[in-house]
This record gives structure tokens, sequence and C-alpha cells, in this order.
């Protein structure tokens, strides 16, 4: 007999579990499918990994930085293996917290393959074989999303990597090409150029991290430049071949093909949703240019079923994908959820220095033709900063005729934990004089936050 659930969660990342535990919190019966590891790719391939691989790599800067602190120390050696492991092993702790979280919240983990044989069931294949079918009166589709290949460009697993190949990579290598500079490839970058890997970075648009603001992306590559990071900016295509001990990469630059050869390279050029396999099809849910379409409240084209995070397609973050959980759950339990404002979902970046925004760029700003003012205060100017060794990067707001957040990015040491106060400011639906009566901490980072809405105001008082 098929078990039945109040809702049923296929895929268990930070979208799944967390739609799972709100609607298990709503008094719903809830079972969550999933076929590899509770915690998804964010968790066990991506947010939490790669973090602990950037904090290792931030300690090698801050090491070379101590002696201007009077510390003096030597460093004798890097470890990229010892790093690797750590940040899997980090991963795998946190995963059986999730497990953790299921068994607190009564929420049963069915582990397999699950495939939808209508709107209201799902087959689940076990990894030995054994199935079973589960029927939920709501479904919440979370498969997530799998690397984009273009030609030419194809991922192969062994010379030809994605990022969650690189997490494996206990050996680095001495050479890397990547193409790509958005968040993956700019935050691989770092961390393989602070253990001596000799980095280059393919990007056809002019900018790294180029959906930032404009200045926030030129002063990252000031940066990296700094770093010895290799950028190729602008160029009109890339392809790359494994040739069995190493990568040729062909890049068209300035109307001339050039070749450079790698040891690996990552591919880092999007992801796609995870559709195919599903039987999404028999449900009657319909995929648009490779995403589940959906509505406001994250429903699909079929009654009852909700898709939530990567899979519903972009913002690809894992936050979002959370924050969609919560909503689907509410909605489906016949709350009132607030639809999800998609330009005040921050973006972040764990480079060094950090790069974190929310709202409008300025050059969407100029582009849509709407009136603004700029305050931008640089962190060189602040006294925490110039004490704390956090002098790099600034903040920039972009503030509408009305005193109102359209925009704001911030590059520094802290800026993604920084964003919050803004992200809250918009949601909230503030504007200036409200941040003007706030009094912050001094000496912070922080205060520098009012101090950038200040000077867009003309009214700076620190710089």
């Amino acid at each position: 007999m098929a078990k039945t659930f109040d809702v049923v969660v296929l895929g268990a990342g930070p979208g799944g579990y967390v739609a799972a535990i709100r609607a298990s919190q709503l008094g719903k019966k809830v079972a969550i499918i999933e076929a590899d590891k509770l915690g998804g790719v964010c968790l066990n391939r991506g947010c939490i990994p790669t973090k602990a691989l950037l904090k290792s790599a931030h300690a090698v800067h801050e090491v070379h930085d101590m002696k201007s602190l009077g510390i003096n120390v030597d460093l004798k050696g890097l470890d990229g293996a010892v790093a690797v492991k750590r940040a899997n092993e980090i991963a795998s702790n946190i995963s059986k917290g999730v497990a953790f979280l299921m068994k607190k919240n009564k929420i049963e983990v069915i582990s397999g393959k699950g495939v939808f044989k209508s709107a209201k069931v799902i087959e689940v294949t076990a990894a030995d074989g054994k199935k079973e079918e589960v029927t939920g009166a709501n479904i919440i589709i979370a498969t997530g999303a799998k690397y984009r290949s273009f030609p030419g460009l194809e991922h192969d697993g062994k010379r030809l990597i994605g990022a969650w190949e690189a997490l494996k990579l206990e050996k680095l290598p001495k050479s890397i090409g990547i193409v790509g500079a958005g968040a993956i490839g700019v935050e691989f970058a770092y961390f393989w150029n602070a253990f001596g890997v000799d980095v280059h970075i393919f990007e056809m648009q002019k900018n790294l991290l180029p959906i930032e603001d404009t200045e926030v992306s030129v002063e990252l590559e000031k940066h990296y430049k700094k770093l010895g990071i290799t950028l190729h900016l602008g160029i009109e295509g890339v392809t790359a071949k494994n040739n069995g001990n190493d990568v040729t990469f062909t890049a068209k630059e300035g109307g001339k093909s050039v070749e450079y050869k790698f040891e690996y390279g990552l591919i880092a050029v999007g992801m796609t949703g995870v559709v195919e396999g599903y039987g999404l099809d028999k449900a009657g849910v319909q995929v648009e240019k490779g995403f589940i379409k959906v509505n406001n409240m994250l429903q699909t084209t079929a009654p009852g079923v909700y898709a939530i995070g990567d899979v519903s397609g972009p913002p690809l973050l894992a936050h979002a994908a959370s924050h969609e959980g919560v909503v689907a759950a509410e909605h489906l339990a016949g709350l009132h959820p607030h639809a999800i404002d998609k330009m005040n979902i921050p973006g972040c970046t764990y480079c060094q220095p950090q790069v974190a925004s929310v709202g409008f760029t300025e050059r969407a700003l100029k582009e849509k033709g709407i009136e603004y003012k700029v305050g931008k205060v640089p962190f060189q100017a602040n006294g925490k900063a110039i004490a704390s060794n956090e002098k790099d990067g600034f903040i920039k707001v972009l503030t509408g005729k009305h005193g109102e957040m359209l925009g704001a990015h911030i590059i520094g040491n802290q800026a993604t934990e920084l964003i919050h106060e803004y992200v809250l400011f918009r949601q909230m639906e503030g504007i200036d004089e409200e941040i003007f009566a706030t009094i912050h901490p001094h000496p912070t980072l922080g205060e520098f936050l009012a101090e950038a809405v200040m000077a867009a105001k003309g009214r700076a008082l620190n710089y």
C-alpha cells in the first residue's frame, strides 16, 4: 500500500528540507524524498564546503599580513589536501544536523529516486532497487540544478571539471583555467591562487561578477590582479579540450585565437534546473527554458504541486530556495504569505574582499531612466577598518527621490555580513531619514552603512 502524507517534498536541499520543516510546524504530516545526502548540493558540494576552503585561503593572506600587526611568523608550507579534507568533513557533519532536524520535526525521510506517476503519486526506487509508492495531497519539487554545458565547453569530470569535482581535488593542480567569472569561478580562483596555483579566468563579459555594479567589479579586478590572477575579460569566445595530461584553452581575444595550456579546466558557465527523469509530464508540470514554470506562490501548472529553489528558476541561491520553501509550505497550508520580491534577494560572493548587493545596479537604473542619487564611502576612511586592517573596498548606495533604497553594493572583508541591514531596510520600505535616526555603534564597519546613505544626501559626517 502507498504511504499517504499531507505534504511530500522531492529533494532535501536548503529549499526542500526547510519546506518540510515549515509544513510540519503547520501541523502537516510530511515526508521528504532524497536519493543522495540530506542538505543537497549547497551543503554537501556547494555553499558550505567552498566557504571552508575560502577560510583557508583567507588565512594564508592573514599570515602574510601578520608582520604589519607586530606578529612575526613564518609560513612554513601549504597543504591543499588538508584544506579540502576539512571542507568535506564539515559538510558531512552539517548533513547529520539536517537529519536531526528531520527527526525533531517528525518528518519521514524516504531514501531513493522519486518519479511522478501522477500529480499526487510518486514512485520511489531505493538504492537496492526496491520500489514503493508515496501519495501526497500536496507535493513540493525541490530537485535543484546541474551544470550547463555549451559546445566546446563540456564537463568530462576528469580534466574539465565543475565545482563539485573541484571540491574533491585533494592534490591541487599547478595551473588551471576557469571559464566564467561569476561567483563560482571567482571564489575558486581566490582559493587556488592562495595555495599557489597559477589561475587564469576567461569571461566574455567585460568584468568579473558581471551581474554586480560595475564599480564593484572593477574594484575586485584590481585586487585579483594584485594577487597574480590572470584575467581574460571581454573575450569573443573560448573552448577547452582535454588532451589526457593537460587541457588546451583556445580563446578569441582581440580578433585572434590564442592557445593556453593548463593542468585542469573549471567550467563555471551557469546552471540549469534538474527536470529530466522525474516524470514531470505525468504530473502535468510544465517546464520552460530549463526550469519549472511557477507563479508568485511557487505553484506549478499542476494543481497541488509546487516547485522551489533552483529548479524553479533564477536567482539560483540557497537562501532564496529556503524562503521559497517557507512560502510554498504556508500557501499550501492555507496561509497568505507575501510573494517574494526577487529584487530584494541579496547576492553574496565570498572571495576576499567579499561582495554583497541587493536591489538595482547603477547600470540598471540608467537603462530604466530611474532618478537616483549615489552615496559612496571607502572603508579606508573607517576607524574600525583601519584598526582591523580591513581597509579594502567601499559601500555604495543608490537612493531614490523620496529617500528610498533602490540598490546597495558592498565590497569589503565583511560585506556579506553587512548587507543584512540594507535588505531589511528595503523589505520594510524605509526611507533615508530612518537610517539617519538609527544610532549605529562606533567603532564598527557597520556605522558606514549609515554614512553611505548620508553621503547620498550630501550630509556625510566622516568622509
